[in-house]
Order: structure tokens, then C-alpha cells, then sequence
């Protein structure tokens, strides 16, 4: 039995649960069963939000066992950091290139780390650093961001585009809908001929 399992990982706002709904409808419109779980935590105060996305011809849980994670989908490297447990040997991370500092964190006492993005590849996962906040000002609107990540990530699966799109359609509200059509096109244009 072939599942897919992708972990969403990032911090209140980063619109973690928008990108997740994205895969899941692209998904389940190719006719695949989908199983989906979010942990929000203290999203509002800029803490860890996660989603768990599985999908395949049966899926019986929703949530991705330790090490199991086909991909991880970081909008944030700390948080890519802090669930790389997730993914499963060899496994890709699609790294946004964003820092958001706790505004209770201590730079003496516990800075953020210089390393992120190093210590992700000496840990042997293939990273695909992406850069989804200059893209989403080139395009207007910082708020695309997740959309652009996804965009990334899409290349890596196997749905149609026009499902991708339909997707995107059906998740974000309609006056945004050509602009976060735009913001996908953007992202997978960076992977599509770069895996």
C-alpha cells in the first residue's frame, strides 16, 4: 500500500493550514483517500503550527509516524529544524528561507541558529531552499508565500497542474484566486526542471 505523507511545519500566520487544505484537495480530487491533522498551539502568538497530510489509496491514520515523512514543508527553518524527526531517511524538505524570532527568545541564552540550513543536510535530507517571501513581494503581496511553497512542493508529485489549480481555487478566497494562481505557477516553476 503506497502512502504519501507530507508534514507541514511553521509558526502562527504563516498560512500552514491554507497550504495543507491545498494538497489535501488536489489530492482527494484525484480521487485518492486523504487523511489530514493539524496541532496549532499558541498560533496566535507566532508558535508552532503543524499539519499532517497523508494521502494514497487507503490511509487509516492521519498522523505521520517518527521518520516517515516523504517530505517536510518548512515555512520557517526553525521549525524545519525542530520536526526534521519527521522525515524519513532521504527524505525532502522544501526549506522556506525565513526567520521569525520568537519575541521570547533569549540571544544569549538560546539564540537562533546560525546553521539551519547546514546541519539539515549534514543530517542527510535533501533540502530545496526557496526564497518564497522576496518572490511574494515581486508579485505584491507577502502573504502568498505558503502558496509559493506549494507551488515547490508540487513538482514533486504526481497530480495534474490543472488539479493543482482547481485546488488552489477551491481553497483561497475568490478575489485572491488569480494572484495565489500566479504564486504557485512562481514556486513550481522553481523546482519543476530543478528536483
Amino acid at each position: 500500500m503506497d502512502i504519501t505523507s507530507v508534514l507541514f511545519a511553521g509558526v502562527g500566520g504563516q498560512g500552514i493550514i491554507l497550504a495543507s487544505s491545498i494538497l489535501a484537495k488536489c489530492a482527494f480530487n484525484d480521487g485518492l483517500m486523504i487523511k489530514q491533522s493539524e496541532l496549532h498551539g499558541m498560533a496566535q502568538r507566532g508558535g508552532s503550527v503543524i499539519s499532517h497530510v497523508r494521502f494514497g489509496k487507503e490511509v487509516y491514520s492521519p498522523l505521520i509516524p517518527r521518520g516517515r515523512a516523504d517530505y517536510l514543508v518548512a515555512l520557517e527553518e526553525l521549525e524545519g529544524l525542530r520536526y526534521n524527526f519527521y522525515l524519513r531517511p532521504g527524505g525532502i524538505m522544501i526549506l522556506n528561507k525565513k526567520r521569525v524570532i520568537p519575541p521570547t527568545a533569549d540571544p544569549v541564552k538560546s539564540p537562533y541558529p546560525e546553521d539551519v540550513r547546514k546541519r539539515l543536510k549534514e543530517a542527510g535530507f535533501r533540502v530545496r531552499e526557496i526564497d518564497a517571501l522576496e518572490i511574494a513581494k515581486g508579485l505584491g503581496n507577502p502573504k502568498v508565500e505558503n502558496v509559493i511553497i506549494v507551488g515547490a512542493l508540487s513538482s514533486y508529485l504526481e497530480f495534474r497542474l490543472d488539479s493543482w489549480e482547481n485546488a488552489v481555487r477551491e481553497a483561497v478566497p475568490r478575489k485572491t484566486v488569480e494572484l495565489n494562481i500566479e504564486a504557485f505557477l512562481k514556486g513550481r516553476e522553481l523546482t519543476v526542471d530543478n528536483k
